[in-house]
């Protein structure tokens, strides 16, 4: 349990969080033209395309999230050595 609260606790660092959207709306914007672009510019909205352009900008954030907490939470616990690459 006590992981559990640290883990929440890092996922809420203000420059986690800020990175975390900063990637979801680069790539989910990306994403969104890159699958819908052609239907959004014909002007074809339906609407069962709005839950797939918000899982479009949930996924990556989520994605960024959990990576940099991982890492963070990974280097503190001595887990990640940058000496040790190659």
């Amino acid at each position: 349990m006590r992981a559990l609260r640290a883990w929440v606790r890092a996922a809420g660092n203000r420059a986690i969080v800020g990175r975390a959207l900063i990637t979801a709306v680069v790539v989910g914007t990306l994403l969104t033209a890159i699958n819908q672009g052609d239907a959004l510019l014909g002007g074809r909205l339906e609407p069962d395309m709005a839950w797939r352009i918000g899982l479009t900008f949930v996924v990556p954030f989520f994605v960024s999230l959990v990576s940099s907490v991982q890492t963070i939470r990974g280097e503190t616990a001595g887990g990640y050595d940058p000496a040790a690459r190659g």
